[in-house]
């Protein structure tokens, strides 16, 4: 008995928690379908009686018969709850591919059958399916909600919804980038009702292009399901609709604009509206509240809906990246009709070619943000993932995050605001890769809807500060986008606008306010590297190849994806993988890796690439922070890619996570708001020359500096002090870039080759860069005596070698086995995959700096610096059919996806004798090329030590077929190549 008193109180109290709520969660299980077929003649009202959880129920949804014998707990995607497709080689990929070696390739036969597909180009998920998907559920309504305004919250459904409550059709959404939101006062009855969503992952119902970041298989991949809050929810009849806020900072008030719903003619509904404004995460303590009488004056009517304005006054504390003051608004009418929002005192303006926030100069020093999410699949929902990912941004130096062809859910905005992050989203389409821009197809007038949806959902948010129509488009797309550029300037001031992020070749787009274009990115180092260019002619004009016209740039130029310098995999981050996307990319390379006999290298190679990706990373961005006027930078990017042939591109993981060769206080020596530059004519130098080195310094705090030193500091490798003092003579530091002074380099007293490293510190930052000093020595004062120099393995080598003699081989362009590689000093860019083997084809070189071969060559275990003299566009040896475990010294670091095993340094026992050979030119112009000139030196010194002791032994014909043999070409099965390469001329 006293059970089931029990039972029935709680039962009345959970009847009496539902009818006092305005919100009903419809998280939890749904009937799911993917069985419809197309039933014209069933009438879309046809009702048949609920059967229980998962057994075989029909109905009909707009002449559509739909089997449910399956459910399903939501809020998920399919693949999440294993629903879909079994993934094959048959599985048709939403994305472009642009190297189809995978489906004809003998070697690839094994990934391609059933129960191993493993697929190379991005990440494999456990499910695939593109179409219709049906979820279905009983919902009870209590009797309080009777009269009153009740809308249904999809929070981020991928792609189509439709909606039937009890048998009839409600409407359908298709926006990307905002919640599909339902109205649904009418539909629904006091007690039981059914709802049922269909949801149609096909992206060509909404046409934003295959390869965009909001759809495609590269990135989070095209899912059908729905994720984030799934709710009903109850509001008086008249309601609130929707607030917008504008913030005045001059005036410490912001304007407010209520769009009133109303489902009544209950105008007194309104008459008086309350304001309550809190700031509430600051150290400070300030509210504001305010009861305000509605007058005619306040209101306005259109075909729009009723709006109401008003003013808040009093708002001191600005947001901005350093102090992300936020307020928490809300409004409630009479009738307890009540809404509420975030919003920041924030503004952002430009000033000829600078961007400012609340007045001050900023550099945007961003990355972008591509939608990679393994383990789920989409973009997190929860602020806690975003704020995790953008602390991670901060804590590396970057103020800014651009979304590539895409918009995130609110969370991102949400961590945004609280973190202090500039935010550029995206309408959600790559408009070149299948579709175009200003030819009269849906991407025309759905991109602008779209931007629509975006600006109106989240455009209170302070951190949404720039809005882009989306990426890199093709056709009639200038025109298209300035009109895009030229209806919001005119809407909406509170962020500012640029029609398309773009590349280098793409057209100039004189609409708009502020410019994210290559063209001035990368590094001039097929010359000597050198830290003394800027991107000055870059930022200040473009030559328009299709119109013929120079432009004069006023505008912010912020540069369009730089980076992308590629490290080697990391195999042991697979274990990170625990969700519906697995890294069967990175098993393939595993594979190829061990089958060329190199596993024992895989740690070494993304080691010493990674080492050289930062290297690369460190001096493209320090080129920028020299250029004055320079608005900002985009990363492509501080994390990897997993998609377009496996980018990794990022110093951290795909999860934002370090690898172990760059962390947080590496990168912001040169990726911060000040960072001190200097500026080197070369990074070699003889110990007979001297130098002087400028200093320089980037101030992007906000504010001058006044009255400071720059300390610098010159030291051995070992440690020592070579040099200490200060610069600057306490100048101030201007916002932007300052020269700041010079230190002179003599370098007379450092007898021995040596790196050395010049670190400079000011305000607390400090950055460094490493320098080489050798002895001014003529080569001829190393005896060869006893060794045979030679360029190939000709008769004379042989029968020294038969004698026990000693041969040195030094063979620059002679090789044929290992022609086909192209390797330059810089890395390869995105991923040979993607760019159809374009070179470079190495991630630079693995150096086993412990072998006595470089006692007298100073050297790291990896390219640094001193190795550009050496590696630049030399020749590397193809060492395939060498034994088993052989190793060169100096191993470069081929593509990922085949994984040759090349070198440019070796050693092996040759008959009697014993043998180095390199590729690398230490022979020419040795009076002008100083690395080479210490490295023949240390070959010869070595060559005659006790220590020349090779481990392997290797029969003369291999090292012949290095001379004769030629290695098949790589096929990659297909003649097309990315759009990128070839942007579309109007």
């Amino acid at each position: 008995m006293k059970t089931r008193i029990a039972t029935l109180f709680f039962s009345l109290i959970s009847v009496a928690l539902i009818q006092a709520q305005d919100t009903i969660s419809l998280a939890g299980e749904w009937d799911f379908s993917t069985s419809g077929t197309g039933l014209t003649s069933v009438p879309s009202t046809r009702q048949t009686s609920i059967t229980s959880k998962g057994q075989s129920d029909e109905r009909s949804y707009d002449g559509t018969a739909v089997k449910f014998g399956d459910t399903i707990i939501l809020p998920a995607s399919m693949p999440e709850r294993d629903k879909g497709n079994e993934v094959t080689a048959e599985t048709q990929w939403v994305g472009s591919l642009y190297d189809s070696s995978y489906y004809f390739n003998p070697y690839m036969k094994k990934y391609r059958e059933r129960g191993n597909v493993k697929f190379p180009f991005f990440l494999t998920p456990n499910r695939h399916y593109v179409g219709k998907a049906w979820y279905r559920r009983q919902v009870d309504i209590p009797k309080t909600w009777k009269g009153r305004h009740i809308t249904l919250l999809l929070e981020r459904p991928h792609i189509t919804t439709t909606v039937w409550v009890n048998g009839i059709r409600v409407g359908s959404e298709e926006s990307l980038s905002v919640p599909h939101s339902y109205d649904l006062t009418g539909c629904l009855k006091t007690g039981s009702n059914e709802i049922c969503i269909e949801v149609d992952n096909d992206p060509d119902k909404v046409g934003v292009g295959q390869d965009s970041h909001s759809v495609t298989d590269q990135t989070q991949g095209d899912w059908n399901g729905i994720v984030g809050k799934m709710e009903l929810v109850s509001e008086p009849a008249v309601f609130i609709e929707h607030i917008d806020v504008f913030p005045n900072i001059q005036s410490h008030c912001a304007g407010v604009e209520l769009r009133i719903g109303q489902k009544s003619r209950n105008n007194h509904a309104y008459r008086t509206l309350r304001l309550e404004a809190e700031l509430f995460n600051s150290d400070k303590i300030q509210r504001i509240d305010t009861l305000i009488r509605i007058t005619a004056q306040q209101t306005k009517s259109d075909s729009t809906g009723t709006y109401i304005f008003a003013t808040l006054h009093g708002l001191s504390e600005l947001w901005d990246e350093y102090s992300p003051a936020l307020y928490r608004l809300k409004a409630t009418f009479a009738n307890g009709a009540t809404k509420s929002t975030t919003f920041g005192m924030r503004e952002i303006t430009i000033d000829g070619r600078h961007i400012l926030v609340n007045g001050k100069r900023v550099m945007l020093r961003g990355t972008v943000e591509n939608c990679c999410f393994p383990n789920t699949g989409y973009p997190p929902t929860e602020k806690a993932e975003w704020e995790r990912v953008f602390r991670i941004c901060k804590r590396y130096g970057l103020n800014h995050v651009r979304f590539h062809s895409y918009c995130p859910p609110e969370a991102a905005f949400d961590a945004a605001d609280i973190v202090g992050i500039y935010l550029q989203p995206e309408g959600p389409s790559w408009p070149n890769h299948g579709v175009s821009l200003g030819r009269g197809e849906k991407i025309d007038t759905y991109l602008m809807d779209e931007t629509k949806r975006m600006t109106e959902t989240y455009g209170n948010h302070p951190s949404f500060t720039m809005l882009c129509a989306g990426n890199e488009p093709r056709g009639n797309w200038v025109k298209w986008v300035s009109d895009f550029v030229d209806y919001w300037k005119q809407t909406d001031s509170r962020r500012i606008y640029t029609g398309a992020s773009v590349g280098g070749g793409w057209q100039w787009q004189p609409h708009n306010q502020y410019h994210v274009k290559a063209g001035a990115r990368g590094l001039d180092w097929g010359r000597q590297p050198q830290s003394m260019d800027d991107f000055t002619p870059g930022i200040t004009s473009f030559y328009d190849k299709a119109t013929r016209t120079t432009y004069t740039i006023n505008e912010p130029f912020v540069t369009h994806e730089c980076g992308q310098w590629c490290a080697f995999p990391d195999f042991e981050e697979t274990r990170q993988y625990t969700g519906v996307n697995q890294p069967k990319n990175f098993e393939i390379f595993s594979d190829i890796l061990a089958d060329h006999d190199m596993s024992d290298m895989a740690r070494k190679f993304l080691m010493s690439s990674g080492k050289l990706q930062t290297l690369c990373y460190k001096y493209e961005i320090e080129r920028i922070h020299r250029t004055p006027d320079y608005a900002g930078y985009q990363l492509l990017s501080l994390n990897d890619y997993s998609g377009q042939g496996t980018a990794l591109v990022g110093v951290l993981n795909v999860f934002f996570r370090e690898k172990g060769y760059c962390n947080a206080s590496d990168f912001t020596e040169f990726c911060s708001d000040l960072v001190p530059l200097a500026k080197f004519p070369k990074f070699t130098f003889k110990n007979t020359e001297s130098a002087t080195i400028g200093i320089a310094i980037s101030n992007y705090t906000g504010q001058e500096i006044a009255g400071k030193v720059a300390h610098f500091l010159i030291t051995h490798e070992d440690g020592r002090i070579e040099r200490q003092g200060v610069v600057g003579g306490g100048k101030d530091i201007a916002v932007g870039y300052n020269d700041y002074g010079e230190i002179p380099l003599p370098l007379s007293s450092i007898q021995k080759a040596e790196k050395m490293t010049l670190t400079v510190t000011v305000e607390g930052h400090h950055n460094h860069w490493d320098f080489w000093v050798y002895p001014d020595e003529q080569t001829d004062n190393v005896s060869a005596d006893g060794i045979l120099i030679t360029d190939s393995l000709d008769d004379k080598a042989l029968k020294l070698l038969e004698a026990g003699g000693k041969v040195l081989i030094v063979s620059p362009g002679k090789i044929t086995y290992g022609k086909d590689i192209v390797q330059h000093y810089l890395p390869v860019f995105w991923n040979t995959s993607w760019f159809k083997m374009r070179p470079p084809h190495t991630t630079g070189a693995y150096i086993d700096r412990q072998h006595p071969v470089f006692r007298d060559f100073p050297t790291d275990d990896f390219s640094n610096l001193n190795w550009w003299e050496l590696l630049h566009n030399a020749q590397v040896i193809q060492l395939t059919d060498f034994p088993k475990g052989f190793h060169p010294i100096v191993q470069s670091i081929d593509t990922w996806f085949i994984s040759r095993k090349v070198g440019m340094l070796i050693e092996a026992n040759v008959l009697n004798g014993k043998v180095v050979m390199t590729s690398m030119d230490i022979t020419n112009h040795l009076d002008q090329r100083v690395v080479a000139r210490q490295l023949r030196r240390s070959i010869l010194n070595y060559m005659k030590s006790d220590d020349f002791r090779p481990a392997f032994t290797v029969e003369p014909r291999r090292i012949n077929d290095l001379f004769e043999k030629i290695a098949p070409p790589v096929d990659m099965f297909t003649n097309d190549s990315p759009d990128e390469l070839k942007p579309k001329i109007n």
